[in-house]
């Protein structure tokens, strides 16, 4: 069987995670064009992929007027530049991989959808923690009754306080005119699991949550508007130098490193704070996005689950606890310790998830998902996907109703 050749719109740290699956499976998928603005970004796809110059591409425009060139398409760009991409390319027939979320409204996910089942495409979003061994071990036992009938989730996602200061602060879905709100860029995914795991449909949610922290108000005294020149970034836990400087002198220089610079050394980072937006003061940044917010559920049979997300935490994986009718679950993205009503015995399985990272994978999430996407590319079988169309526009409709219920503080009905 031929490899399943692939475009990729957008070589980011997302695009660029996925391309590195592709360049480790030579022999069942290949990059053959890519669309990315940023010279330095696209070249390293180029580089990587030896792409000919007829396949790369400064924006995603370009290499629709190309015609179709690739079976599949990998589209990974900002979040609010997802709507017309997706369009152009299902109406040529290329099976798609789509980065959550789909778009930032609710309007724009309905033309992505109605285009897709127009041209009836293979389809997936990258809802990476449905894909996970640790995931499917948990539905697994769920399915088996170990814990009877599932009645109610709490559920953590620790975002951890240098990814908020990197990613949702100084980064690139720090304000939602420019990207998102904050649960739908970020937690999308973990709303989506939770509707997984209960397996019945959400009616009603409510939600809380606010800019707490990261505001102007709460700038230091004596600080500067850049880490680089600030007399008191000793002091704080946020600083930008303390953070990236020391991850380079761990030896670490992939992400989040190599989103400020493709070359991590201490001089190129050092320039990229002192000039680019990573090097800002986290009390004078143009963000907008909620650093806490809870969420409450609502599904049928009366079933509840509960969702927190707060940046103020490690850096860690989520947990989970899974509360039914012959016992309870607690999960941490690796181990689970399962209760039983029956035998008041613990167990615990180590599901051997790999270390989570951004590019390697989610628990392994991402490596899993481009694994069935790709299988089900190259095989026409779509089962293997299990964050399709219309899974996926169910629970982006729980994040519209639960961003609505933080802002109007009513309980609202998902649509």
């Amino acid at each position: 069987m031929s490899p399943v050749n692939v475009l990729l719109i957008g070589a980011g740290s997302r695009g660029t995670g996925y391309s590195q699956w592709i360049e480790k499976n030579k022999e069942v998928a290949a990059v053959v064009g890519v669309a990315e603005p940023r010279e330095e970004f696209r070249q390293g796809i180029v580089n990587a992929h030896h792409l000919p110059a007829s396949r790369v591409f400064r924006d995603w425009r370009e290499a629709a007027a190309a015609g179709k060139i690739a079976d599949a398409v990998i589209i990974t760009t900002q979040d609010a530049m997802h709507v017309e991409p997706a369009e152009a390319f299902a109406a040529q027939g290329y099976a798609m991989l789509l980065e959550k979320p789909m778009a930032p409204d609710a309007a724009g996910c309905k033309r992505i959808i109605a285009a897709v089942q127009k041209h009836d495409i293979p389809f997936a979003v990258c809802h990476v923690l449905r894909y996970t061994d640790y995931t499917q071990r948990l539905i697994a036992m769920l399915d088996t009754g170990a814990i009877g009938e599932v009645v109610s989730i709490q559920h953590l996602e620790p975002v951890g306080y240098w990814h908020q200061a990197h990613s949702f602060v100084r980064g690139n879905w720090r304000n939602e005119k420019e990207s998102s709100p904050m649960l739908l860029s970020k937690s999308c995914h973990d709303v989506d699991w939770i509707r997984y795991l209960m397996g019945a449909k959400c009616r009603r949610v409510s939600s809380f949550g606010s800019l707490v922290h990261f505001r102007k108000a709460n700038k230091p005294a004596g600080s500067a508007d850049r880490c680089v020149d600030c007399a008191v970034q000793d002091a704080c836990p946020y600083a930008a130098t303390r953070y990236y400087l020391g991850q380079l002198e761990k030896g670490h220089t992939g992400w989040p490193l190599d989103v400020l610079t493709r070359t991590p050394n201490r001089e190129s980072i050092l320039e990229a704070l002192r000039t680019g937006p990573y090097g800002r003061c986290v009390y004078a940044c143009d963000n907008d996005v909620v650093d806490q917010q809870v969420v409450i559920m609502e599904f049928d049979g009366g079933k509840t689950a509960s969702f927190t997300m707060t940046a103020f935490t490690q850096h860690t994986a989520r947990r989970t606890c899974l509360f039914g009718t012959r016992g309870e679950i607690y999960g941490d993205g690796r181990h689970i310790r399962h209760y039983s009503f029956m035998t008041n015995e613990w167990q615990q399985i180590d599901t051997q998830a790999p270390e989570d990272s951004i590019t390697g994978g989610h628990g392994g999430g991402d490596w899993r998902l481009m694994e069935r996407f790709i299988r089900a590319v190259a095989t026409g079988d779509r089962k293997g996907i299990l964050s399709g169309p219309v899974e996926t526009l169910e629970t982006h409709n729980m994040v519209f109703a639960a961003e609505k219920a933080r802002l109007t503080g009513k309980v609202q009905e998902v649509k």
